[in-house]
């Protein structure tokens, strides 16, 4: 069964999302949620379904049923366990409609539902968004946001009825730039590794450790033609070392403090290299997750694991598995030691990761 969780909203954004829902569910056996309170009344009944949410927005962003289900999913933080779903948000112009993906995909993933990679399909007033899509299919823009909303319901009712993507992995790698001797990051790394058993192999790297050239902007064509030999035209630490852990681990620990509410530097530079092998492998990417510690000095966590989760899962085709992001607050060096339950937390990391990278999997 594929729920359809579709928050109405007013004007064109909601007729043109009410057509392209009716031409991608044709032939789905469905149901139609329109309310977040029946949402969640329903809640018994979502263990191990696929759900579809559907948004579209008014003016500025508007849409007050969104805002309830905000609130519902950050009050109930177990809602969503068990429960695959994909994200189609339209909008009246060319603002808030990533700005609302991001949001609902960090807050239903914190309420325990996991997202296939590029679970996201949003419509921007003009479909601008669309133009790249529709060239490549040789179709009109509206047309190729059909397609896009359609693949993504497929998508989701196969990988919901596919042990959500469970296979037998092992491999870890986890990347971080930061300085050992003041990094309350690199601390809470510690505590979740301390929890993580010997079944588990960890890859580490530095991305302080060698030369990080961030992406120049080559051409599609040169950037393909690199990303084919698992190389790219800047080389350095990233093809060296980066690019072959990548292509071994089965999931991805990125350990991210908040930066002038960003990820630092040097994670963004790994972000943007990453497309050269996303181009060649991204169908590897899509079986692969991305899991994330994120340390703030004073607030702005979720904004920086919003940009993990964008940038891994909606943009690079990684799972997003439940509760991929440990989000903490820590200022003072080694003060991370000091937040109260922060050792159940790391060991609920730690045992969130290995409960899917041990799934299926044969101890050697």
């Amino acid at each position: 069964m594929l729920y359809v969780i579709h928050l109405r909203g007013t004007g064109s954004s909601e007729t043109r999302l009410a057509a392209i829902l009716q031409a991608g569910l044709s032939g789905t056996v469905y149901e139609e949620i329109n309310d977040p309170d029946v949402f969640l009344l329903r809640a018994a009944d979502l263990q191990g379904q696929a759900c579809l949410f559907a948004i579209s927005l008014g003016r500025g962003g508007a849409n007050d049923a969104y805002h309830r289900l905000i609130t519902l999913l950050y009050t109930h933080t177990d809602f969503l366990a068990g429960v695959c779903a994909g994200l189609v948000i339209d909008g009246p112009d060319e603002l808030f409609t990533k700005k609302m993906g991001r949001e609902l995909l960090f807050t239903a993933n914190r309420a325990g539902c996991l997202f296939p990679g590029k679970p996201l399909v949003e419509a921007t007033g003009s479909l601008y968004n669309f133009s790249t899509q529709a060239g490549l299919l040789g179709v009109h823009k509206k047309e190729a946001y059909k397609k896009a909303v359609a693949g993504l319901i497929d998508k989701v009712i196969s990988f919901s009825g596919t042990g959500m993507g469970k296979r037998a992995c092992q491999r870890l790698l986890v990347l971080h730039a930061s300085s050992r001797g003041t990094s309350n990051t690199l601390l809470l790394w510690d505590m979740v590794k301390q929890n993580l058993g010997a079944f588990t192999e960890i890859e580490e790297i530095s991305l302080r450790d060698g030369e990080l050239v961030d992406c120049r902007g080559c051409s599609y064509e040169t950037c393909l033609h690199y990303g084919e030999k698992g190389d790219c035209f800047y080389g350095g630490l990233i093809v060296d070392r980066v690019y072959p852990a990548v292509k071994r681990c089965h999931a991805v620990l990125l350990l991210c403090p908040n930066y002038n509410d960003a990820v630092g530097a040097n994670m963004t530079a790994f972000f943007n290299r990453l497309t050269a092998l996303f181009r060649s492998d991204f169908r590897e990417f899509a079986e692969k997750r991305v899991y994330a510690l994120v340390v703030s000095g004073y607030s702005g966590g979720d904004i920086v694991a919003e940009q993990i989760a964008d940038t891994m899962s909606c943009n690079k085709n990684f799972i997003l598995p439940p509760q991929f992001a440990m989000v903490e607050t820590a200022n003072t060096p080694r003060s991370i030691l000091a937040c109260r339950g922060i050792k159940g937390r790391a060991a609920a990391m730690a045992a969130r990761i290995e409960e899917v990278l041990q799934a299926g999997a044969v101890k050697k």
